[in-house]
């Protein structure tokens, strides 16, 4: 390939560039906040919590909404009263030493937080209610990093 032909391929690979980097809009990622919450994007974590709510073969047994909602109310919301999600979920899990797995209707909690001393022991406190409620053994909790912002 001769110089000059070097030279026409890199122009028009050049050209290229300029051309699909300007149809392009700069974007670029930013997780400082909004002027009502500026500060409150750094050091949060995000946990989700997983409730066994009833077999899920028959919709009759364990809690119903009206309980868990009760539940929510007095137990989750007076501890996060700024927002949360709740989702309906179908889960199984297999205790030690059983044949088959057990299958639930469940609800995953879904909560966002700065991550403080205080709203880690909220967490194990809305754990400790619900096992003493439902009379479950567990509450699964999983809490990761989150970047947050609103």
């Amino acid at each position: 390939m001769t110089s000059k032909s070097v030279a026409a391929l890199m122009f028009v690979a050049v050209l290229t560039a300029c051309t699909t980097n300007a149809q392009r809009p700069a974007t670029t990622a930013t997780f400082s906040g909004d002027p009502a919450h500026p500060a409150e994007t750094a050091g949060w974590v995000r946990t989700e919590l997983y409730f066994g709510t009833g077999p899920a073969d028959d919709a009759n047994a364990g809690v119903g909404e009206a309980q868990w909602r009760e539940f929510l109310d007095a137990e989750v919301s007076t501890r996060f009263p700024d927002g949360l999600s709740v989702s309906d979920i179908y889960g199984q899990w297999r205790d030690k030493g059983a044949v088959k797995p057990e299958r639930l209707r469940s609800k995953v909690l879904i909560l966002l937080y700065p991550d403080k001393p205080e709203q880690r022991a909220a967490i194990d406190a809305i754990r400790a209610a619900w096992k003493k409620r439902s009379g479950d053994d567990s509450v699964l909790r999983v809490t990761q990093p989150a970047d947050v912002s609103f």
